[in-house]
């Protein structure tokens, strides 16, 4: 630090307009001299009080704040990195679990449609067996009506023939053998 002031003081006289100046210099009716000395006294009482001393610790101690935030700095951005990579992972995982979200729904999808064509299939063929039972069943009821109007039919047409053929005394003897016969059949 002294060294630092030594040469101070010796730019300073070197680099002084004093030197330019006519007439004697070492006057303290020469303003440059007076400047000179005031120049020097006060780079003295600066070196007295310690002034570069504490400018240089005043310095010092502004470097390593510069450099402590510059730490601070530094480990926030790494820890901002690791979190942006932990997002960006999260985020892979999260596009990966949509990404098997959709294809299981997709799947899903799939077999339900497939069992709906199943379901309607077996609906379709059983509508069709119902349908069929009914037009056999309406077939059925169809024939029976035509045989039993034939029947009735007949049997009208029998009853008058018979009606118009039959004597009295003939109806005496048929219903004596329908006697006879359910008589016969009875024991």
């Amino acid at each position: 630090m002294r060294i630092l002031t030594t040469s101070a003081l010796t730019v300073a006289a070197t680099a002084s307009p004093a030197l330019a100046a006519s007439g004697p210099f070492f006057s303290l009716s020469n303003t440059d001299f007076v400047v000179t000395v005031s120049f020097i006294l006060f780079l003295g009482v600066l070196a007295y009080y310690k002034v570069p001393g504490m400018l240089g610790g005043m310095l010092d101690k502004r470097a390593e704040g510069i450099k402590s935030e510059l730490d601070e700095a530094r480990a926030l951005r790494e820890e901002a990195q690791t979190l942006l990579a932990s997002y960006e992972r999260k985020q892979k995982e999260v596009q990966e679990q949509a990404d098997r979200i959709v294809a299981s729904a997709r799947e899903d999808a799939k077999l339900a449609a497939e069992k709906a064509r199943e379901d309607l299939k077996t609906s379709i063929a059983r509508r069709l067996a119902a349908a069929e039972d009914q037009l056999d069943s309406a077939q059925s009821a169809a024939i029976k009506d035509v045989r039993d109007q034939a029947i009735m039919i007949a049997v009208a047409a029998a009853k008058e023939v018979i009606a118009k053929q039959m004597t009295a005394a003939e109806g005496n003897r048929l219903i004596d053998d329908a006697i006879a016969q359910v008589d016969a059949k009875l024991h």
